[in-house]
């Protein structure tokens, strides 16, 4: 008996259900405390009695007595605990599935396609580009829609989360792009961020499990739901105006590709897109603020996060300010536009990483270098695109 306390002492691992069904469903023991109890009722319960089975069957080499003893213990767990087992197996199903490493392929693949469209300008390639990405989509979607069903919450739970969700809404206005100029752009936005958002949440996701047990504070109601996805939604829209300006920048400066059309074509797009991110962001702020009175007792309390928030609309207020009293011309937009990619990228992780205030609940030491390597390569591109336009490959090629 003493070995048995000892393990009821020691061996952590809770792995026997309770058998009477007066006892709370989630009163699990670990093997010696389930079995010291057997002292006083003189029964083995049938897990423990599963247990057994198997490990003799394991420690004898035997599968034709280790398999059936499996199948028993997980039928005995069905008929007592049919949804739990159920969604333990949708769970697994997700997991052998991978659906966001399937997605990130694809996206890689329609990438490369959408980059040699440029140089033979081969609409066939564009086109498949296209097709791929609505594949990876599609498969992106799915792997959303079936983690919020397994979790049975909004989509943006955790930083992990974000990094999904936002590679999804940044996806989805690359291929409206695409859609509506036909030249490759969209592509190429869509299959940039939808490989890098899924990189993003793959190191997020490198400290454990994904679908951790909410915050108290997060699990609330409907204006926190509606509050993380639209203010996502506004992060997605800053960073793929941002990788716009990016491309203007880059086909400026090196190459002879940037035609006055595609200029054009640029510059409405990064225009509307600000536009679109400065609604959801101004409105997902709103939002934030009426989770946080009704869950904080405060509508705005300059939280760093929340500081973070109100930087990105006030940014992307500037830009369109700036367009529109003539402050600014193509090149000077596309300037402000990568600015934005820090002020996001600041908002999104940078605060959390101060250890202060109510958000620092996402900190994560790993994402400090990342970040600020992040930083200095659009400072670098933003010193580019400060060149004067004579030294710009494109803009020389036409005088």
């Amino acid at each position: 008996m003493g070995n048995y306390e000892t393990v009821a002492r020691f061996a952590l691992p809770a792995v026997i259900p309770p058998t009477d069904p007066a006892v709370p469903r989630d009163d699990w023991q670990n093997i010696g405390t389930n079995l010291m109890a057997t002292a006083h009722t003189g029964e083995i319960s049938p897990p423990a009695q599963a247990y057994a089975a198997m490990v003799t069957g394991y420690r004898s080499d035997s599968p034709a007595d280790f398999n059936p003893a499996v199948a028993a213990y997980h039928l005995w767990l069905a008929d007592r605990f049919a949804p739990q087992v159920n969604k333990a197996g949708q769970e697994f199903f997700f997991n052998n599935f991978q659906p966001f490493y399937k997605a990130l392929v694809i996206y890689v693949l329609a990438l490369l396609l959408a980059l040699f469209s440029w140089f033979n300008m081969s609409d066939w390639l564009r086109r498949s580009a296209f097709y791929l990405i609505g594949l990876a989509w599609v498969i992106h979607t799915f792997g959303l829609i079936f983690r919020m069903h397994l979790e049975g919450r909004p989509p943006v739970t955790n930083l992990y989360s974000s990094a999904i969700f936002i590679g999804w809404g940044a996806v989805i206005l690359g291929m409206v792009l695409e859609k509506i100029y036909r030249d490759g752009i969209g592509c190429v936005v869509a299959g940039f961020a939808g490989f890098v958002t899924q990189i993003i949440a793959h190191n997020l996701a490198m400290t454990g499990d994904t679908m951790e047990m909410m915050r108290a504070v997060l699990d609330t109601n409907f204006w926190l739901a509606t509050h993380v996805v639209v203010v996502t939604l506004g992060y997605a829209s800053t960073f793929v105006a941002g990788f716009l300006a990016i491309i203007y920048i880059l086909r400026g400066v090196f190459t002879h590709t940037l035609s006055p059309e595609t200029a054009k074509s640029l510059t409405r797009m990064v225009y509307g897109i600000v536009c679109f991110a400065t609604l959801f962001s101004f409105v997902g702020t709103v939002l934030g603020g009426i989770w946080a009175d009704q869950s904080w007792g405060r509508f705005w309390g300059w939280d760093p996060k929340e500081n973070g928030a109100l930087l990105i609309v006030l940014w992307n207020a500037t830009i369109l300010h700036a367009r529109w009293g003539g402050l600014v011309r193509e090149c000077g937009l596309m300037n402000l536009a990568v600015v934005g990619n820090i002020v996001t990228s600041w908002s999104w992780f940078g605060v959390n990483m101060l250890g202060i205030g109510l958000h620092s609940y996402g900190f994560t030491d790993a994402a400090f270098r990342w970040l600020m390597l992040f930083v200095g390569s659009q400072l670098a591109l933003i010193i580019l695109g400060l060149l004067p336009v004579k030294m710009w490959k494109s803009f020389a090629a036409r005088a």
